[in-house]
């Protein structure tokens, strides 16, 4: 990937396409495509190919999908799958048809199995049951790893593909339902704050161990990836990670340090737990180069001064 190629950011709105188009601008990258979904909809296949044919991209970041936390996962398995394998087929699909150059699918941790070996290796796939929680979305994203490596073996494409782990930072959905365990604590714990509440629930009996990796920081492992490797370096995907995890309960209290809610932290065990652990293994990764920087507290900080301006705006 080169400074004047044409790059289109799919789902440049959310979480991780906005610090992508961030990342992409800081390093000068100019000649950026965006869509939204008003503009287009990514499970309308006939759209999508007309809009490739139109502009021509030489390099995609697939950013876009259907995502939620474990409620939500585990509310709508129908539209976690549908959606998502239809946004990525669509766009992978039609980036072959109009000639890209370099493409970057972006998955989760979650395609591991529920018991995966700890870390989790790339070589882990499909070695057992997934969480039944978020199997849907998991399959799909399994679909999508299987889908690029498919077109590069048959068509001779380029398209990587990168599973990071949890991920968090601004942009984030914080709704307290449907949002992934940072934005939705960290919605709950603020509104505790507010009122003056004196506990706040916590989904689960905080012993899950969760690995986060701050929004931006993943933003510049794709960038590092589409500039400097190509399919053949990274295999089938690759793992994004920091290597780091604690547990849901350490995490709930890194977060309500940041927010200042000072009250109780009440796990409710009826809640799901989802996966016991998620370690990814990501000395692939660092060995062709590449690490993060953001240490927790700073990422949450950065993430609560964003909740607050979005609040601030609600």
């Amino acid at each position: 990937m080169r400074q004047g190629d044409k790059i289109y950011v799919a789902g440049h709105r959310g979480l991780v396409g906005s610090a992508i188009v961030r990342r992409l601008r800081e390093s000068g990258y100019g000649n950026l495509v965006v869509r939204t979904h008003a503009q287009l909809e990514l499970m309308d296949t006939p759209a999508v190919r007309r809009f490739f044919d139109e502009e021509r991209p030489e390099a995609v970041f697939l950013a876009a999908a259907r995502v939620g936390g474990i409620a939500a996962n585990d509310a709508y398995p129908a539209e976690f799958l549908h959606q998502n394998l239809m946004i990525q087929s669509n766009v992978i699909d039609a980036a072959w048809r109009a000639g890209t150059k370099k493409l970057l699918f972006l998955g989760s941790s979650c395609i591991y199995p529920k018991h995966a070996r700890q870390p989790m290796k790339e070589e882990h796939l499909l070695s057992g049951q997934l969480e039944p929680t978020n199997e849907a979305y998991a399959i799909a994203k399994i679909a999508g790893i299987k889908m690029c490596a498919a077109y590069n073996r048959q068509y001779g494409t380029n398209f990587l593909a990168a599973m990071p782990t949890n991920l968090y930072g601004p942009g984030d959905n914080y709704d307290a339902e449907t949002g992934h365990v940072v934005p939705a604590l960290m919605r709950r714990m603020h509104e505790a704050k507010e009122k003056r509440a004196a506990a706040v629930k916590v989904w689960g009996s905080g012993k899950p161990r969760r690995e986060l990796l701050y929004s931006d920081d993943l933003a510049d492992a794709t960038v590092f990836l589409m500039e400097r490797c190509d399919a053949a370096d990274v295999g089938e995907f690759i793992n994004v990670g920091n290597g780091a995890e604690l547990t849901v309960a350490e995490l709930a209290g890194e977060i309500a340090a940041v927010v200042g809610f000072e009250g109780l932290l009440e796990f409710d065990a009826s809640r799901p737990d989802g996966t016991p652990r998620k370690l990814l293994d990501s000395s692939r990764l660092a060995a062709l180069g590449w690490r993060p920087t953001t240490p927790l507290r700073l990422g949450l900080e950065r993430a609560y001064a964003d909740f607050l301006k979005g609040a601030r705006h609600a």
